[in-house]
C-alpha cells in the first residue's frame, strides 16, 4: 500500500473507536483496546458481539464477530515495507454454526466474495488517498 504502517494504523484506530463509541457511548483509548468486547446492532436487526483479540499497533489487529449464526475471525498484519508503504495481509475466517448454516456461508461467500473483494479494494484506495490529503 502506498501508506505507512503507522499510518494505516492511525486510520484503523479512528474506525475502531468510532465504532466503539457509536455501539456502546464509551470513549477508549487504544491501550483499553484489546480484549475489549461490546454488542453491535445492524440495521437489520441482528446484533454480535465483537471482541477485539489482538491489538498490537503498526503490526497486527484481530477481531472476531460471534452472532448465534456463525463466528468471524478477521486479521489484519502490516509490515512495512519503508516509511511511506506497508504490506496488508488481511484474512477472514468463518466458522459457522450448523450444517445449514455452513453450507449457506459457503454458497453466499462465492456469490458475493467479488463484490466484497472490490468492496475493500475501493476501501484500501481511499484510505491511501486520506493519506495523501
Amino acid at each position: 500500500m502506498k501508506l505507512s504502517a503507522a499510518a494505516l494504523f492511525e486510520i484503523l484506530e479512528r474506525s475502531i473507536q468510532t465504532d466503539i463509541y457509536t455501539h456502546t457511548k464509551q470513549s477508549l483509548n487504544t491501550e483499553n483496546f484489546e480484549g475489549f468486547e461490546y454488542i453491535k446492532y445492524f440495521a437489520n436487526g441482528d446484533q454480535a458481539l465483537i471482541r477485539i483479540d489482538q491489538y498490537d499497533p503498526a503490526q497486527t489487529y484481530y477481531y472476531s464477530t460471534h452472532t448465534d449464526k456463525n463466528r468471524i475471525l478477521v486479521k489484519y498484519e502490516i509490515q512495512p515495507v519503508d516509511e511511506k508503504s506497508c504490506v496488508l495481509h488481511y484474512t477472514e475466517e468463518i466458522d459457522s454454526h450448523g450444517f445449514l448454516q455452513k453450507i449457506n456461508d459457503t454458497l453466499v461467500g462465492y456469490i458475493w466474495g467479488y463484490l466484497k473483494k472490490k468492496r475493500f479494494h475501493e476501501m484500501l484506495r481511499q484510505m491511501e488517498n486520506l493519506s495523501d490529503q
